[in-house]
């Protein structure tokens, strides 16, 4: 081959003449296309190579996942020399082509012969040895530094996610306590009444919820009723219902009229309300002897009367404005008398704005048809089954809103 090439190899620069010729008469010109594999890692090798054109990836765990670069080598630098100068003659690495090279072979013998007749060789290959050594130190310094350094920094998120956990894990205790606190504030067994049969039945959107009711035994005679719906949702409506609850329920215990009662509760809210919520509330008070329910809509929906035939009997849409905004809001009293064996549905707006899947409200329509098929049952199992169809109604989508609703039913 062509003794210039030669000469032009770092490694043989140093040889005299005679060594060159000798070089261009025993070793050999081998090219090789991108991709080809010279050698595999833990193979026998009885050859190395001297890059004359191109570039070779020398790699480490090659074709695996953990497949690593160690080096590229490019014109007049070497390769494979590792497993001629290791006693078992292993390779250490694998070498791949990366572009189309042009490598010149040296075998063992080859190898062999030319460290007995120039030993002064083997030190440019230890200087070059010690070079690669020094190199690759320095890499697995930085890749070590590297790698403490993203282990610093999942350790970091790790914490930080753990604690999101912990926090998460707390709250959610706490709001399971502030549910089960919510709903030992409400009626848990509802009063007897004499000739009416009562139910309800709640359905927070949240752990805990803005909706309330309550049923309060006056007098002998006479019972109070009251649902209502805290704007917003969560722990501050939880907060202000509580609150609502609380102020209207002492304040009922004066059995004053409904309208002087909520305009109570309305004054007292107002002084106590910094975050601006307000309250829809629909109180009456029902009399045993007639029937009669004298009631005043705070804003609240309008309650649905059926006769014993299932009918609908209708009621006069009286103003209202919520509580909690207005120092004298709109509050007109309204009488309603149940008809013997018929039934007065109150409830929250969550019930007629229940939204399917397809994007569609249960709406007042909805509403009074799926009652109207339930009305022959007892009023806690119209309740149920009401929610149920409310369930089936939503299907797979969101509850967005709190939703309750109470059934007092005249028994004839």
């Amino acid at each position: 081959m062509d003794k210039s090439i030669i000469k032009r190899v770092p490694l043989f620069s140093s040889l005299p003449s005679t060594e060159i010729d000798l070089l261009a008469a025993e070793l050999k010109e081998r090219r090789y296309p991108a991709k080809t594999i010279l050698f595999r890692e833990g193979e026998h090798g009885d050859k190395f190579y001297i890059v004359l054109d191109g570039q070779i990836e020398v790699l480490k765990a090659m074709d695996s996942t953990s497949e690593r670069l160690l080096a590229l080598r490019g014109p007049g630098e070497f390769i494979g020399e590792m497993s001629l100068l290791n006693r078992d003659g292993l390779r250490t690495a694998s070498a791949r082509v990366h572009s189309q090279s042009r490598l010149l072979e040296l075998t063992r013998a080859n190898f062999d012969d030319l460290l007995a007749r120039k030993p002064t060789i083997a030190y440019e290959m230890l200087r070059v040895l010690s070079a690669r050594l020094q190199e690759a130190h320095n890499e697995s310094i930085r890749e070590l530094k590297e790698k403490n350094r993203k282990l610093a920094e999942a350790y970091e998120s790790l914490k930080a996610a753990q604690e999101q956990i912990i926090q998460k894990e707390i709250l959610e205790r706490e709001l399971m306590q502030a549910r089960e606190i919510q709903e030992s504030m409400l009626p848990r067994v509802l009063p007897p009444f004499d000739g009416f049969d009562i139910g309800v039945r709640m359905l927070p959107a949240r752990m805990v919820g803005g909706d309330f009711f309550d049923v309060m035994l006056l007098d002998e005679d006479h019972l109070g009723l009251v649902i209502g719906d805290v704007s917003g949702k969560g722990v501050p409506a939880a907060l202000f219902m509580a609150l609502t609850r609380s102020l209207l329920r002492a304040e009922a215990s004066l059995n004053a009229p409904p309208a002087r009662v909520l305009g109570r509760v309305n004054h007292l809210l107002l002084e106590m309300n910094a975050r601006g919520l307000f309250v829809t509330i629909l109180y009456g008070i029902l009399k045993r002897t007639t029937g009669e329910f004298d009631y005043v809509r705070a804003g609240h929906e309008l309650p649905l009367v059926w006769d014993r035939r299932g009918e609908i009997v209708p009621t006069e849409k009286t103003a209202g404005q919520p509580l909690g905004l207005f120092n004298q809001p709109v509050l007109e009293p309204q009488r309603l008398t149940m008809p013997k064996g018929g039934t007065l549905l109150l409830f929250t707006d969550g019930v007629t704005e229940a939204c399917s899947p397809q994007g569609d409200f249960f709406d007042d329509t909805g509403l009074e048809s799926a009652a109207q098929a339930l009305l022959s049952l007892p009023a806690q199992a119209l309740c149920d089954a009401l929610m149920r169809s409310l369930e089936d109604f939503q299907g797979e989508g969101s509850q967005d809103d709190d939703i309750t609703v109470m059934a007092v039913k005249s028994i004839a």
